[in-house]
């Protein structure tokens, strides 16, 4: 594929792309952290394991899913557990992998996040754009999300 240049249009957008991104973290975390719950960055943990066949996937493919390190998904998979909303074990056909779980407990804190991030989600993002330019938006990005594994040998 031919090279594109880096435009002053295509710097803008980019700035603009994570500067949207920072302040709408920004805002929802605030919003979710006055009603005691964690960050968005922690539902979409729940939120990916809910959505994977059995509410268990592979530490592996979580961290793949959520665009975090091995490492950042074990710190965040660690207070999961320990507040009893994930499960981790050992994966039964390879004993090098874990499989990371949504217990019952979690599904429950899940669904209850999800109305304060969904109001805080409508109120700072999807009222200020119409849903074709979502729609638009969406397509724009979409040959983008190109996320890979870095380090295919880290251990679980």
């Amino acid at each position: 594929m031919a090279k594109s240049p880096l435009t002053k249009f295509h710097r803008n957008a980019w700035t603009a792309l994570l500067l949207s991104r920072a302040c709408l973290s920004k805002q929802i975390n605030r919003r979710l952290e006055a009603q005691n719950y964690p960050t968005i960055d922690v539902f979409d943990v729940l939120a990916a394991l809910n959505c994977a066949p059995g509410k268990k996937m592979r530490m592996s493919e979580l961290a793949t899913k959520v665009v975090f390190s091995p490492s950042g998904l074990t710190r965040v998979v660690d207070r999961l557990e320990s507040q009893g909303y994930v499960k981790r074990e050992v994966h039964p056909s390879d004993r090098r992998s874990y499989l990371a779980s949504l217990t019952d407990k979690g599904d429950e804190f899940r669904q209850a996040i999800w109305p304060v991030y969904q109001e805080a989600l409508i109120e700072y993002w999807a009222s200020q754009i119409s849903e074709s330019q979502a729609q638009a938006l969406a397509e724009i990005l979409a040959p983008t999300i190109v996320c890979t594994q870095d380090d295919s040998t880290s251990t679980e």
